[in-house]
């Protein structure tokens, strides 16, 4: 006989017959919901007594697998009041600003600590054409909040413009910031793209991730004050600790009546519109004087 506790074994994702410990097994299903939100924070697990039946193993492996669950700070357990799923440790990016991860970060009161990797004179590539240098400084940093390592960010920049910049400079410092302050430069505007992707050896290996572990991706370019490209950089995000937002705003409507369908005045540049409403002007006026004519 079968229930919510006791699914057929065919249902079961635990496997008696693999080489990886019944605990570990248990330890994955579980941190796998807790992660893809099936299992929110603040949810009770069920009993200890409960996951045994479910998923048809000892005492001993249920507790090993909420011990682990606990190590992570995935979840909390309490004497007399079972396990529940931990708050998360995210922090929010708002990916549609210009301001870096560090000042995002710094604004809600997250300890930011950056560790220069390296910074290093490169050749110009196709990826980093843009900047119109031959050569390039290639920046490459590690990102923590509160101690938990969260992004690793590869930046390049055009040689000539940032020749003095040094590793010391950056350490626990903003890039943008850096930048700002030493070189007059600010990031005023950019070109975003965000993707999912698999993490390699060294990644996943300075951002404490499993084996095969996909990250998040942000590449972008940014330019300054004066419409120049400035740095070409490619970040790749903890995907438990970093959390992407996007503001929504309404498009712009043009008037009723003053755009035909093949013409948006939101879209217009400003002569274009400024010739449309001489345009409407005129139209205007002779609709006058028709009417003009029609009460004489």
């Amino acid at each position: 006989m079968t229930g919510p506790d006791t699914p057929d074994a065919s249902e079961r994702p635990l496997d008696a017959g693999s080489s990886e410990p019944l605990h570990l097994q248990l330890r994955g299903h579980l941190r796998a919901q807790i992660l893809n939100h099936s299992l929110p924070p603040g949810t009770s697990l069920p009993s200890e007594a409960q996951l045994q039946v479910r998923y048809g193993v000892s005492r001993s492996v249920v507790r090993q697998a909420l011990g682990a669950l606990t190590d992570e700070g995935l979840i909390e357990r309490g004497r007399g009041r079972g396990s529940t799923v931990a708050p998360r440790r995210e922090h929010h990016r708002l990916v549609h600003r210009t301001s870096g991860l560090s000042a995002q970060l710094g604004s809600t009161g997250a300890t930011v600590g950056t560790e220069v990797l390296s910074l290093t004179l490169q050749d110009a590539d196709a990826s980093t054409a843009v900047l119109g240098s031959d050569q390039v400084l290639a920046l490459e940093r590690l990102r923590t909040a509160d101690g938990v390592p969260i992004a690793v960010i590869h930046t390049w920049l055009p040689a000539p413009t940032f020749s003095d910049l040094t590793a010391e400079e950056l350490r626990d410092a903003s890039l943008h910031a850096t930048l700002g302050e030493k070189f007059g430069v600010r990031i005023t505007s950019g070109r975003r793209q965000i993707r999912a992707v698999p993490g390699d050896e060294d990644l996943l290996r300075l951002l404490q991730l499993e084996a095969s572990s996909p990250v998040l991706l942000l590449e972008g370019t940014s330019f300054d004050q004066d419409g120049r490209p400035v740095e070409v950089f490619s970040t790749w995000h903890h995907p438990d600790h970093v959390v992407f937002d996007i503001d929504i705003q309404q498009e712009p409507s043009a008037p009723r009546g003053l755009a035909g369908p093949t013409s948006s005045l939101a879209s217009d540049n400003p002569d274009t519109i400024a010739d449309r409403a001489r345009q409407l002007g005129a139209e205007l006026l002779r609709f006058a004087d028709g009417l003009s004519s029609a009460d004489r």
